[in-house]
């Protein structure tokens, strides 16, 4: 079988039946490998879940002290200030805020996305800390969904039309003299 991209053979006809097995290959690769993002972004979700609730207990209790005092949010930082320590303070709790935040909107995007529509999504699954969690627990397991056989044929396909697109435009140059 011949794959044609913009006239330009990606798998050799005859001769180069070693680029057809490293397609293959790498189509195998590909499915194995994204057949794994639907549990991998569901185990991402539920740490994601774990972070938002934890900042949801300082936001709360940060505001909660701020009101008991007569103060907003605001205020109550601004009063954070005088010292070197209580800069620091100020600025460590002001970016835990944007954090809390930010990781709410993209807990609340992933909840309401499938598992396939989290493939469009890679800048909600991109919290370092959590996304490293993650990694570290994570086992690839036999996808046994809908949603991970979608994905092993995407990443198969991908694959296999990568492994043998980049061989087939690498050996091109060799195929023009007669040399592959």
């Amino acid at each position: 079988m011949t794959i044609r991209l913009a006239g330009v053979s990606l798998v050799p006809k005859a001769g180069c039946a070693m680029i057809r097995v490293l397609a293959v290959v790498g189509g195998v690769a590909g499915a194995a490998g994204l057949s794994q993002f639907p549990e991998f972004s569901q185990q991402y979700l539920q740490r994601l879940a774990g972070q938002v609730d934890a900042l949801r207990l300082v936001v709360v209790g940060f505001d909660a002290t701020a009101a008991a005092n007569g103060l907003s949010r605001e205020a109550a930082l601004a009063q954070i200030t005088g010292t070197a320590f209580l800069d620091d303070q100020r600025a460590d709790v002001a970016q835990t805020f944007a954090r809390y935040d930010r990781l709410s909107a993209n807990l609340a995007a992933l909840r309401e996305a499938t598992p396939l529509a989290r493939l469009t999504m890679p800048q909600r699954l991109a919290d370092p800390q959590t996304l490293a969690a993650t990694w570290d627990d994570f086992r690839p397991a036999m996808p046994v969904t809908m949603d991970g056989a979608l994905c092993a044929v995407a990443g198969y396909l991908g694959g296999w039309l990568g492994t043998g697109g980049i061989l087939g435009l690498l050996l091109m140059p060799f195929r023009r003299r007669g040399v592959a």
